[in-house]
């Protein structure tokens, strides 16, 4: 009995080390800041991610009419799925809040009419 005690406290030990998963290289990296606040960026890796980004100052009025700047950002990011297609999701951020767009993000319904 002791020695199936101590198999199975080998097993659950062998059991338990961590699984080393490769990390993926940066194909592509290029970002670009701009004096104003802005940027673009591309990044690209070797397991299919692709990000594309673009941002720039927009100036709004807040609720008390005085001018805010808010930082806009557009872009998109594309995914390998484990059933061999490509996920995108397109999106915006602003002072409306976080947009996204994309055959997997779900859609709210279309408002009932009168």
């Amino acid at each position: 009995m002791k020695m199936f005690i101590v198999a199975l406290a080998l097993v659950a030990c062998v059991a338990a080390l961590p699984v080393e998963k490769d990390v993926p290289k940066i194909l592509r990296y290029d970002f670009d800041p701009q004096p104003n606040g802005g940027y673009s960026l591309n990044v690209e890796t070797d397991d299919g991610i692709v990000r594309y980004e673009v941002a720039e100052l927009k100036e709004i009025l807040d609720e008390n009419n005085k001018p805010q700047l808010v930082l806009v950002v557009r872009g998109q990011y594309s995914y390998p799925r484990s059933d061999g297609t490509v996920e995108t999701i397109s999106y915006v951020a602003d002072e409306l809040g976080f947009r996204p767009e994309g055959a997997s993000i779900p859609q709210a319904p279309a408002a009932a009419r009168r």
